[in-house]
């Protein structure tokens, strides 16, 4: 459990954080960068779900949930020995990939690029996949860079947006609201 008496705390005026670990970094270091994005496509989950039912709802609210092991996971970088540190686990990365898959086979096949558009929900699924995909982007910058990150927190990413891209769809009344490209030649 979490307790957060005190939301303010002033230490981060001078522009630094601490990471889970304790270890002050710049505000504007990729980690944090990562775990922000992070932050950012739960808040479009949020948005989503004000507009998602039944099954898909409880998808994206375990999605969400995951978002926060994700963070916590980003915001630790891995150490040796370490032990009784939340980790991203290949059992979620199995479970996005049972749904993906379960949701895809309810689906026309693609025969065109897609706009991010169509119902509400859609939209913002579009949306946290931009910002998930940016996420991954800064995660990547930051393995380039030397920093560790977990392999199943980049596994996460990388199917984390494929899962909102069809999650996307599916929210598009199974596809049947999508709003297909037309090129600048063919309008």
């Amino acid at each position: 459990m979490v307790t957060l008496n005190k939301i303010y705390t002033r230490t981060g005026d001078d522009g630094s954080t601490r990471l889970a670990t304790g270890q002050p970094v710049s505000k504007a270091s990729l980690r944090v960068e990562a775990y922000g994005a992070v932050d950012e496509a739960n808040a479009c989950l949020g948005l989503a779900r004000l507009h998602a039912t039944g099954e898909l709802d409880a998808m994206l609210a375990r999605v969400q949930n995951e978002l926060f092991d994700l963070g916590a996971d980003l915001a630790t970088p891995p150490r040796e020995g370490e032990t009784h540190v939340l980790r991203m686990v290949q059992s979620q990365i199995d479970r996005l990939e049972r749904e993906i898959d379960a949701m895809n086979a309810e689906l026309p096949a693609l025969t065109s690029f897609i706009l991010p558009a169509g119902t509400p929900a859609a939209a913002n699924l579009h949306l946290a996949r931009t910002v998930a995909r940016r996420a991954e982007r800064i995660a990547v910058a930051m393995v380039e860079s030397g920093e560790s990150v977990g392999a199943e927190a980049m596994k996460y990413l990388n199917r984390l947006s494929d899962f909102l891209f069809v999650a996307a769809r599916y929210a598009n009344d199974r596809g049947r609201a999508e709003v297909f490209w037309q090129s600048g030649a063919t309008r």
